[in-house]
């Protein structure tokens, strides 16, 4: 194996570890909904004015497949839909109450798997942290134009 190979293994490797560590404290923590709703959740409390497009090139999804997550998740009481005065065509998302109260308990998760890893992170120096960061950055650029080349709608910057 090359070590372009082995790198492309290894943080699958590190990803796959993650969900599999992560996976009982979440489903515990939220249960009755699935990976794509928290994150759909997530999404909409961290950039105003969430709609089907963002969202969709958020995912790399269709806009069936986000409106088919946002009618489960308004039907779970969880995310409404609006329009804007001046835009009756476009349908936005926010959450309720209820929605904002899970997104909290995603976040302590979060904090919490991060805490964990700390020891981890605390012995890599900021060169470290800027060449794995740039190498991130390159590689998702890269597979963003392969992304577009096949035709997909790429994620907006």
């Amino acid at each position: 194996m090359n070590k372009e190979e082995r790198v492309i293994m290894e943080y699958m490797d590190l990803f796959n570890k993650m969900v599999w560590l992560n996976k009982v404290k979440m489903e515990a923590a939220l249960k009755g909904y699935k990976a794509s709703e928290i994150h759909f959740i997530e999404y909409i409390e961290k950039n105003a004015e969430s709609n089907v497009t963002r969202l969709a090139e958020s995912f790399y999804m269709t806009g069936g497949a986000i409106s088919k997550i946002a009618k489960k998740l308004i039907k779970k009481g969880v995310v409404e839909s609006y329009r804007k005065p001046d835009n009756k065509k476009e349908l936005y998302f926010r959450l309720t109450e209820q929605g904002k109260a899970l997104y909290k308990i995603h976040e302590g998760l979060h904090k919490e798997f991060q805490e964990r890893d700390r020891v981890v992170f605390d012995r890599i120096t900021e060169e470290q942290f800027d060449i794995m960061l740039g190498f991130a950055e390159r590689y998702g650029r890269h597979l963003d134009a392969e992304i577009k080349k096949a035709g997909a709608v790429v994620k907006a910057e």
